[in-house]
């Protein structure tokens, strides 16, 4: 395997080394799969467009004729011109007939393996890594510095600015998928026309709803046993038309997933690992942590119990739902502090 260094993953697959015939990009964040395998394909072929052919294979077909990649690794096309073979992986393995050409590659063939978030010990992965002929490139979710930095270079090759709390939001309203991130950053820049310039008003018309915002400041401090801010956030949230029943649902939501990730917790797993494999967003981590710390199993459970009776209660007297809803949000708040104590 070529040690390709984290920062050294997009410059590879702009100006892939021909030395490596093999190349495996995997990962949880499929949108950035997905782009690398495209900035690869487009760049192998733009050195010699013509010369290039691209042929897409299913993964799940190899594994049922393994001998069927090495035979197109090793045609030679009508007119003599080279192979791109791009395989999208899916369910079964073609290790094995991928294993050959690992060990014995075709120089004129570039292998380009797509595949999703496939296992440390899976055999695609094992043998790929411990071949001398192959590059890995994992991708993983985005974090705050490297969302940042695909803002700044989008913006930048468009010749569009961007004001500093306007960015700032734009970090914390985006997701950790590459693809749609893109989708965003391009919306914004549509949206800014020949101002060239992107507000605060712009990012909050164009990506994303502020009352989703505003429902998870609520939640993230209330189960964190901040009172004071959860209520500081119930208020923004019902003051941009956030309906109560909206807020109860979403407060069961989120404990039920704050109750699976305490049973994992509370069964010896690792915190850091725990938030990685239930897909936290990064912005959410830390209050997640701590509403991990004072929320055991057991809390969260009456929590819960609690939350689906004041959403009953809602429904049957409609009138006091904005009560009920602050009722509830100050009791997962002041039982966090409890337990905290």
């Amino acid at each position: 395997m070529v040690a390709i260094p984290r920062s050294d993953y997009d410059s590879f697959c702009e100006d892939p080394d021909p030395r490596y015939p093999v190349v495996l990009i995997y990962g949880p964040n499929r949108g950035l799969v997905s782009e690398r395998i495209e900035t690869l394909l487009k760049n192998v072929r733009g050195k010699s467009a013509d010369e290039f052919t691209v042929v897409t294979l299913d993964g799940d077909a190899l594994a049922s004729d393994p001998g069927r990649l090495s035979d197109e690794a090793r045609t030679i096309g009508l007119f003599g011109d080279r192979r791109i073979l791009h395989i999208r992986a899916g369910s079964r393995s073609f290790a094995d007939g991928l294993k050959p050409l690992l060990e014995d590659p075709s120089r004129e063939t570039l292998i380009a393996i797509e595949a999703g978030d496939i296992a440390k010990n899976s055999p695609l992965r094992t043998n790929c890594e411990a071949a001398k002929s192959a590059a890995v490139i994992p991708c993983y979710d985005d974090d705050a510095g490297t969302i940042a930095r695909l803002i700044d270079g989008s913006l930048l090759r468009a010749g569009v600015s961007i004001d500093r709390d306007a960015k700032e939001t734009l970090l914390g309203l985006v997701g950790s998928d590459r693809l749609s991130t893109r989708a965003e950053i391009e919306k914004l820049i549509f949206y800014a026309g020949e101002t060239k310039k992107i507000s605060l008003a712009d990012v909050r018309a164009v990506v994303a709803d502020a009352s989703g915002l505003a429902i998870d400041d609520v939640l993230d401090a209330a189960a964190a046993g901040d009172s004071k801010a959860a209520l500081r956030a119930l208020a923004v949230a019902r003051g941009e038309g956030t309906s109560p029943a909206s807020i109860l649902n979403a407060a069961i939501r989120h404990l039920s997933a704050l109750h699976r990730m305490s049973l994992q917790i509370e069964a010896g797993e690792d915190t850091e690992g725990v938030l990685k494999r239930n897909r936290v967003f990064w912005r959410r981590t830390d209050n997640h942590k701590r509403a991990l710390r004072r929320l055991g199993s057991r809390s969260i459970e009456n929590a819960l119990m609690a939350l689906g009776e004041a959403e009953l209660e809602t429904r049957r007297m409609a009138h006091l739902a904005d009560a009920i809803t602050e009722r509830a949000i100050l009791s997962l708040a002041e039982r966090g502090k409890r337990k905290s104590a």
